[in-house]
């Protein structure tokens, strides 16, 4: 198998094959987030059928990619197409809840959207990686997107454990709150949720066998990948 380590090298900035772009709306409502997590029933009940699509896809991937070192271009454009829906509804309704725009219910990319992610299709993907990269190699950022995406409970005997709250969250419901009572999304905490935001999304790019480029351990703040220009104007704090 040809396990081609050296292909994993870490490409970011404007020529990164993995762009995920989120605008935070200047006019952005004060009290709208909390009802938009309704608002965004209907996509999430679409979202779960595109998931069940999502997890057949990545098994017919896994083997295409296994026997021909190719990953299906319709399926590709599939599987992107979710993670796009997916980020775009989370940007709306659940964080960083940067836009009252309602997400387009679609699998295609939008510029006129605030948010999208972009993914380049590789025409050859490595064919001994897509047996571990998805678990093994990705074990270490599993850890860090756990840590700030996920809360959980770590037991040590019946009578002591460790519990977490996730970051992502708690930034954005400070966020939200002095939204609420401000009527200005804190910018620089906004940028640095898209961090976070971006951080994820790369390891999920990864894991569902997209890319060969193992995801960087960095934390590219900002609406934009490093180098990108942000057209939108927005106040800081």
């Amino acid at each position: 198998m040809d396990m081609e380590l050296e292909k994993q090298g870490p490409a970011v900035g404007p020529t990164s094959p993995v762009r995920i772009r989120g605008d935070l709306d200047p006019a952005v409502s004060r009290w709208m987030w909390l009802v938009k997590w309704i608002l965004a029933i209907p996509h999430v009940i679409v979202l779960f059928f595109l998931s069940i699509g999502y997890v057949v896809v990545w098994i017919i991937a896994l083997l295409a990619i296994l026997f021909t070192g190719r990953y299906p271009r319709g399926l590709f454009d599939y599987s992107v197409g979710v993670l796009r829906w997916s980020w775009r509804v989370g940007f709306y309704a659940w964080s960083p809840l940067g836009t009252d725009k309602y997400p387009p219910f679609s699998l295609r990319g939008d510029d006129n959207y605030p948010a999208d992610l972009e993914v380049d299709y590789p025409e050859q993907l490595s064919r001994g990686l897509v047996l571990v990269k998805w678990w093994l190699l990705a074990i270490p950022h599993y850890l860090v997107v756990t840590a700030f995406a996920g809360g959980g409970y770590m037991a040590f005997s019946d009578d002591y454990g460790m519990s977490w709250v996730a970051l992502q969250p708690i930034l954005t419901l400070i966020a939200v709150i002095a939204l609420l009572f401000t009527a200005v999304y804190p910018a620089r905490l906004f940028d640095l949720l898209l961090g976070l935001h971006r951080w994820s999304l790369r390891v999920q790019v990864y894991a569902s066998l997209l890319r060969d480029e193992y995801p960087p351990f960095r934390l590219d703040q900002g609406p934009r990948e490093p180098g990108e220009t942000t057209p939108v104007h927005r106040a800081d704090s």
